[in-house]
């Protein structure tokens, strides 16, 4: 199937051509013809799926079909949330370039910068509305919004939401909104509440599963270095000797950490920015730009500062530090690999982090290539030596429980122990949110 195939007005086909755009992904073939029908849909999709695209499309095109009939002042007819400021930034430049051939106007408002601008483009009049929840509710509390008009919601991230505490915030939004509408939701994991909050007011939607959150692309060459703590530091600038290590992101779980590692990088001459939560948006931006740009080699970042990180060539993932969640590491390594392209996630871990190292081992259903001759192995060779072990003893105890069909009889228990230590994990790390934004 290609996008020409696809009831998609001229317009946008123009648009989507420019970019480059000829077949749609598996997320944007199942989900663009339902929207197209008016159908609420819940999908569930990891980043780098192309989501963005799935519901703008539709929402574009229906706008441009109303539009035609009218010639009144803009006003809004699509709310978009989403839960960073880069993501929120990265959705409006995909509704700007899909647009392009068409008179629909769409503006991004979110916190931590003046609101003023924002304000003055609202009173202008806009179409589409692209917000994060903080700012969006503060605008229409001081009477700067109106969203009597809105014929489509969209909650993107949802899970993301949720995991930042915004759901609330969410739920007064949306009971400002008119009850006639056309609703969206994607998120990587379903978790109950936000299920609980789709069944309340989807009407029969269409229900997509795509990439699901324990899968990794096998576009993308994983391994993982066993390494002490304070190696780490070394190891990292080892690594980036090789000069085919073109862009590179890095994962910190701090905002500490993530300006203790710039900093190093920065004193052993390699071109790096820190961006996470205390970082102003201006500089977050700026560091943003000049890594797509290709002015920064290295980008280092929190999790919550990466939402809407999307540079198609992205070579390289590093996960200095291993997540405390299973799923985000699904995430970080998402970010490269992306449309198709091969990528490289790598990973460190201390003896601290062996628990976190088998909990995404057990989530994927694979073994993570181990670099086992590297510089840096030191005293990590114990840690590496149970690995091993425990490696053997897994295939061991796999190979004994499959029955005479071939079936392994153990799947559904890891199943349940995974779910079950992602529940444990995440209700764990609620307490160091703040310090891991």
């Amino acid at each position: 199937m290609l996008f020409k195939d696809l009831d998609i007005i001229q317009p946008i086909q123009k648009a989507l051509k420019e970019e480059g755009y000829s077949k749609p992904t598996q997320i944007q073939a199942k989900s663009i013809t339902p929207l197209l029908e008016g159908r609420d849909l819940l999908g569930c999709a990891q980043t780098g799926t192309g989501k963005t695209a799935s519901f703008a499309i539709p929402i574009l095109q229906q706008i441009y079909n109303e539009k035609k009939n009218s010639k009144g002042p803009k006003i809004i007819k699509a709310v978009i949330l989403a839960p960073t400021r880069e993501l929120a930034i990265q959705i409006e430049e995909n509704f700007k370039a899909y647009s392009k051939y068409t008179n629909i106007k769409s503006l991004v408002i979110f916190g931590g910068v003046s609101q003023h601008p924002q304000t003055k483009a609202l009173k202008e009049g806009v179409d589409i509305l692209i917000a994060t929840p903080g700012r969006m509710l503060d605008l229409y509390n001081q009477k700067f919004l109106k969203l009597n008009n809105v014929k489509y919601f969209v909650l993107d991230e949802a899970d993301s939401m949720l995991d930042m505490g915004m759901i609330h915030d969410v739920k007064k939004i949306i009971s400002f909104l008119p009850k006639e509408r056309q609703n969206i939701f994607f998120s990587a994991t379903m978790p109950k509440e936000i299920s609980k909050l789709a069944d309340s007011i989807f009407r029969n939607p269409v229900k997509v599963e795509v990439a699901p959150v324990s899968s990794t692309t096998e576009t993308i060459k994983q391994s993982i270095y066993f390494v002490s703590k304070k190696e780490k530091k070394s190891l990292l600038i080892d690594l980036l000797k090789d000069k085919s290590m073109e862009s590179v992101l890095v994962f910190s779980r701090t905002k500490h950490g993530a300006n203790k590692i710039t900093d190093d990088l920065m004193a052993s001459s390699i071109k790096a920015a820190a961006i996470h939560g205390n970082k102003s948006q201006n500089a977050r931006q700026l560091a943003l730009k000049n890594f797509k740009d290709g002015k920064l080699r290295v980008l280092v970042a929190t999790d919550i500062a990466a939402r809407g990180i999307d540079i198609d060539e992205l070579s390289h993932v590093i996960n200095y530090d291993l997540p405390e969640v299973a799923e985000t590491y699904v995430h970080r390594i998402g970010r490269t690999g992306r449309a198709g392209r091969s990528g490289v996630a790598i990973a460190f871990c201390s003896m601290e982090e062996r628990d976190l190292h088998k909990s995404i081992e057990k989530l994927i259903n694979k073994e993570i290539e181990v670099i086992d001759n590297h510089p840096f192995i030191g005293n990590s060779n114990d840690i590496l030596e149970t690995v091993k072990k425990d490696n053997r003893r897994n295939r061991n105890r796999n190979n004994a429980s499959t029955n005479k069909d071939g079936k392994n009889k153990s799947c559904n228990r890891n199943r349940t122990n995974v779910r079950k230590w992602n529940s444990d994990s995440k209700r764990k790390t609620t307490n160091n949110k703040t310090d891991n934004k």
